[in-house]
């Protein structure tokens, strides 16, 4: 009888998992293949319990390490290097915050400027992926400047896949901005809580883009909530102007749109990023330059959120 209560125990447990999140990439990594002691939970084995409450890591186990060891020696060498700079910036940061004056910081109808492309170091504020970075594809994608000086996102996106019997679908690009920090190496969030629309020079190819606003929660379960809204370009010699207000974006995670939505809370965004895909036979060449990205308030713009708002049961997971 305890044996059979506790199978279907464990059907629910997998319905749960099903309903809320999907976790499957953890166990085909290979994480938590191994059982629990039989004195703890016996035929409970440890994926399930990762899979509902706890991710190893902020990239669902698709960090890059070189596997080169680093002495504590050169650890402590490199740690005084940089504390300089961390000194200098922990001096800058309190100036801003003693010389910032409320009234100034925005007026409505002007545009503010958060990234620029107009050299080398603003490219590298931006990290750049493909599934050809974990052997998952063929995608090939550079960001660099183009010969007129502005940032171009380009490449050639590949839907193959390898033959290896484990990826299914593949071919995308992506382009994510760097986390901000403050000075000795913490966290920041770009606060744009008083701007209501994103604001863009660029020109595409004439495919559709993908937005992305990251808004990285303290919880593990939060890690990956984003943000979105599609980037329609025209293609062709001519640059556009985007504008789209911040109430038109979309949660989601992992690629899911969630049931329960709301506003992006704009005093947590942790990223901005671009991703393009060749689903739906869009192979072959893409194309996307930036003159520059800002925010804006727009005082005409009294939205505060585009999409219908579900109230659920409490029984219902993820609510």
């Amino acid at each position: 009888m305890t044996l059979c209560c506790t199978k279907i125990n464990l059907n629910l447990v997998k319905s749960a998992t099903c309903a809320f999140r999907n976790y499957s990439h953890l166990s085909s990594a290979g994480y938590g293949s191994k059982l629990l002691p039989s004195s703890q939970h016996p035929l409970v084995p440890v994926r399930f319990a990762n899979n509902l409450f706890w991710e190893k890591d902020r990239k669902g186990g698709y960090n890059t390490t070189t596997g080169k060891k680093v002495s504590r020696k050169q650890l402590i060498l490199d740690g005084l290097k940089e504390l300089k700079e961390e000194f200098n910036l922990f001096n800058q940061e309190w100036k801003e915050k003693l010389a910032s004056d409320a009234m100034v910081v925005y007026r409505p109808g002007e545009t503010d400027v958060v990234f620029n492309f107009e050299s080398e170091k603003d490219l590298d504020r931006w990290v750049l992926t493909t599934d050809k970075d974990h052997n998952e594809g063929f995608t090939e994608a550079k960001f660099e400047l183009s010969p007129a000086g502005f940032g171009m996102f380009h490449g050639t996106l590949e839907s193959r896949v390898p033959k290896d019997g484990r990826i299914k679908r593949s071919g995308y690009a992506n382009m994510r901005s760097l986390r901000i920090r403050k000075s000795f190496k913490r966290d920041a969030f770009y606060d744009w809580e008083q701007y209501n629309t994103l604001v863009m020079r660029i020109r595409g190819d004439g495919r559709s883009y993908l937005i992305n606003l990251a808004s990285e929660g303290y919880y593990d379960i939060l890690w990956n909530d984003i943000y979105h809204y599609v980037l329609f370009t025209r293609g062709g010699p001519h640059w556009q102007y985007v504008r789209i207000p911040f109430s038109k974006f979309f949660l989601a995670s992992k690629g899911r749109v969630q049931d329960s939505q709301g506003p992006v809370p704009l005093n947590r965004i942790s990223s901005l990023g671009f991703s393009v895909g060749a689903r739906g036979g869009h192979e072959g060449q893409f194309r996307l330059e930036f003159d520059y990205i800002g925010v804006e308030y727009d005082p005409s713009h009294t939205e505060e959120f585009a999409y219908e708002m579900y109230k659920q049961p409490k029984y219902i997971v993820a609510t």
